[in-house]
């Protein structure tokens, strides 16, 4: 049986990863010239906390290809063949790095395989890919049918999500500044999703916070069309806004019948940039 790695923005509780033997790579997240990552990790509800009540504003460090590298000769003392689901190439230079350790891994190494999937995802989108792909896996596919798997069907990742403070968003360069001013003057929610080329894309604004998760799920009834039977599970992921997340669960089941879900922290890393109260939605759709 093959390794499946991912990075930490898939998002994905430490049991699972544990559960089914999950390998990952850490990026970093810095507040006060302090790195946090793989061996100094900081708990989601205190990295809230400091951002919300403290207005600490964290900058963020993705895999460079050295520490990639390291990791995968470290994973290759036990498994030979690798597939890597990388945190989209759109939002981090990750998938990069680790595609070349994996191209001189395999130039030294001729025994080993790796293959590295941009999956164009963050979050539990990321997570979600990763969720299928371990149970195709753990069903008894090989390394290369579960990547093509992947690959056929990334572009039917589809991710929804919006935010409770649009600064977060301005500081990244998603929105101008006026535009962060007067939305949260007037209350204004952005919806925004994930594109093909793995890019944040505004799709919308709503005024207020309850409809603005109400539109999650509409987007979720749009997109899911003839993929609706392959969402046996939904993906949320939240800044901190657990009860929020909960809503947009509870919508579901009343709209779609759909009964088993994984709900999860928006991590350290995407929360540096999507800030407290972000709330995601990840499922299966005919597109994104």
């Amino acid at each position: 049986m093959f390794k499946i790695v991912t990075d930490s923005t898939a998002d994905l509780p430490k049991e699972y990863m544990e559960e089914h033997d999950l390998g990952c790579m850490y990026l970093s997240c810095i507040i006060d010239g302090v790195t946090y990552g793989q061996d100094n990790q900081l708990p989601e509800k205190e990295f809230y906390g400091l951002m919300r009540n403290e207005g600490k504003m964290p900058t963020t460090s993705q895999i460079n290809p050295e520490e990639a590298k390291a990791a995968f000769e470290k994973y290759l003392e036990k498994d030979k063949e690798i597939l890597y689901l990388a945190f989209s190439s759109g939002l981090s230079g990750t998938y990069n790095s680790v595609r070349i350790a994996a191209e001189e891994l395999m130039e030294e190494r001729p025994d080993c395989r790796i293959i590295v999937i941009d999956t164009l995802a963050a979050s539990l989108g990321e997570g979600l890919l990763v969720y299928k792909a371990v149970a195709l896996r753990d069903a008894g596919k090989s390394l290369d049918e579960v990547a093509d798997w992947v690959r056929e069907n990334l572009l039917h990742l589809t991710h929804v999500f919006t935010v409770d403070d649009l600064f977060h968003l301005y500081r990244g360069g998603r929105v101008s500044k006026s535009a962060a001013v007067l939305g949260t003057l007037v209350g204004i929610k952005p919806k925004l999703h994930v594109d093909n080329e793995g890019h944040l894309i505004m799709l919308g604004k709503v005024r207020g916070r309850k409809k603005s998760l109400t539109a999650l799920v509409d987007y979720m009834e749009e997109k899911m069309g003839s993929y609706r039977d392959q969402n046996d599970i939904v993906f949320i992921s939240h800044g901190d806004a657990l009860e929020e997340a909960e809503f947009v669960r509870d919508q579901i089941k009343e709209r779609f019948g759909i009964d088993s879900f994984l709900i999860n922290y928006v991590g350290t890393v995407i929360g540096s940039h999507t800030g407290p109260g972000v709330i995601a939605l990840f499922f299966m759709g005919e597109e994104r």
